[in-house]
């Protein structure tokens, strides 16, 4: 059994090496590829792609998990083995219903299409799109109903991304935290706005992203395996848990802009490495869904850099790299500024109480397109009327509309969206967690120091890659279920003081 167990490692290890190469390619695509290079791009991508779903759903890897089947039932079910025996499993079945030749169309596709959105969004051309669109919705489609009995034609792009969850219960989650959030809102918003002029002036380049740079590495973010480049759109990428990488975009004209997505996508790497590096080459060596992946991101952006012990310590540093604009400016005016609501149209730049609804609009339109219930031709149009029903405000246009966000045009219509919500709601709980073990995690942050919180995450979520489920993973930190209110509580604490509400 031994082995045939590490026969299985070494199969697996390829599938892995194979992703790898193709998230390479990817990232190269996304920072410092010419646009020339998009046709042959795909291709190459597709063929990685196709060989990869060939050896995940191969009838060798198939006889090699069958054969280890008992051996896996004989191990205590918690152990490393035994959870990727059940990983591996899930893996192969899958592959199995998804022809290699669809993924590879897929995935060629996808690379044809972010690069017409590269091209469309600043030119606010969204009817050049529509082609694209239109082919990722029936792959979508199409990838859905390899897996029929579902509930919702969403549910097996759900599964792929948070799997467990179901479009049900996603909507039955997001109409509690709604009827949280609006009156919350509400009552925000009838307050004397915040003014934030004082991040809406010129702030160089170089200085934001050498700040942003020294407070991750303060966080840990380990540059001996990792980088960040500058793309359109920022995301986190992962080669292998020795070289995971970020990337990040800059508007001189706000400061908040790069310094938060730094600080976000440092959050999602920090989580891959800090995986056990026993995993790498298995299925169980990535984040186990995109909620946790999510909470990640959201709880190092904001639970942590826009609290006000974070700026106590970081402020007179970012005053030092931005003496004339921010010498006059003091710590309440500048912790004001960054944590303002307001009603706004994009939703990387939301605040903390508004972004969820930036969320749900995205979700209730991508099930609405699934189902048939809404044309494509029509969706700018439902865009703004969301916008205006949901937030009281209406892109000019849509590059700020429809067009803003990359994730239609490089994945399929439906199963990315919902994990911004589930890992703000498990932000909190987690963090939360992480607090009743060390309560001087606070104190030790107005001071530049994140060694204990870290280490928290890292004994606590980031080893264990895929090997609990996110539900596991809350349980085994919080002791229950997930819930809205350690997130509720946190909102309302903070931007109560904030708004003297």
């Amino acid at each position: 059994m031994e082995n045939k167990l590490k026969e299985l490692k070494t199969k697996l290890q390829e599938i892995y090496d194979l992703e790898m190469m193709r998230s390479l390619l990817e990232w190269d695509q996304s920072t410092y590829m010419p646009p020339g290079g998009a046709t042959a791009r795909g291709r190459q991508m597709a063929i990685l792609t196709r060989l990869r779903q060939e050896r995940l759903g191969s009838p060798e890897l198939g006889k090699l998990l069958d054969s280890l089947q008992s051996y896996g039932e004989t191990l205590d079910p918690d152990s490393d083995d035994a959870r990727l025996l059940v990983e591996a499993r899930k893996e192969f079945e899958r592959a199995t219903k998804v022809p290699p030749d669809f993924a590879a169309r897929f995935t060629e596709h996808t690379v044809q299409s972010y690069q017409t959105w590269t091209e469309a969004r600043p030119n606010n051309d969204f009817e050049s799109t529509l082609p694209m669109l239109e082919k990722t919705l029936e792959l979508s489609r199409e990838y859905s109903n390899y897996f029929p009995g579902y509930d919702h034609i969403a549910d097996p792009l759900l599964e792929l991304t948070d799997p467990g969850m179901k479009v049900d219960e996603v909507l039955s989650l997001f109409a509690e935290l709604r009827s949280e959030l609006v009156p919350l809102v509400e009552s925000i918003t009838a307050q004397e706005e915040i003014d934030d002029s004082c991040v809406r002036k010129h702030f160089s380049e170089k200085g934001q992203l050498d700040f942003g740079l020294q407070v991750i590495t303060d966080y840990g973010y380990d540059f001996e395996r990792g980088r960040q480049d500058k793309t359109h759109h920022p995301f986190m990428t992962k080669f292998s848990l020795g070289d995971v990488r970020i990337t990040t975009r800059v508007s001189e004209d706000y400061l908040v802009d790069a310094l938060f997505s730094t600080l976000h996508e440092s959050g999602h790497a920090m989580y891959e490495l800090g995986i056990k590096p026993e995993f790498e080459g298995t299925p169980l060596a990535s984040g186990t869904s995109a909620g946790v992946h999510e909470s990640q991101s959201r709880l190092w952006e904001n639970l942590v850099g826009r609290s006000r012990g974070f700026w106590e310590h970081y402020y007179p540093k970012l005053q030092t790299t931005f003496r004339d604009q921010l010498k006059d400016v003091s710590l309440d005016e500048f912790y004001a500024a960054i944590n303002k609501v307001s009603r706004s149209l994009i939703r990387v730049d939301a605040d903390e109480v508004t972004y969820n609804l930036h969320v749900m609009i995205r979700f209730d339109l991508e099930a609405q397109l699934l189902e048939g219930t809404l044309e494509l031709k029509d969706l700018p149009e439902a865009w703004h009327a969301h916008y205006e029903s949901d937030l009281g405000v209406r892109a000019p246009d849509d590059r700020d509309g429809v067009l803003q966000d990359v994730h239609w045009y490089t994945y399929f219509i439906g199963g990315l969206f919902q994990g911004y919500t589930l890992g703000n709601i498990m932000s909190s709980s987690f963090y939360d967690a992480a607090l009743k073990a060390h309560p001087e995690i606070t104190g030790e942050i107005a001071t530049g120091n994140f060694d204990t919180l870290h280490t928290w995450l890292r004994e606590n979520i980031y080893q264990y890659g895929r090997k609990f489920t996110a539900s596991e993973l809350v349980k085994r930190t919080t002791g229950g279920a997930l819930s809205i209110e350690p997130y509720m509580q946190y909102l309302k604490t903070k931007y109560g003081e904030l708004y003297s509400l």
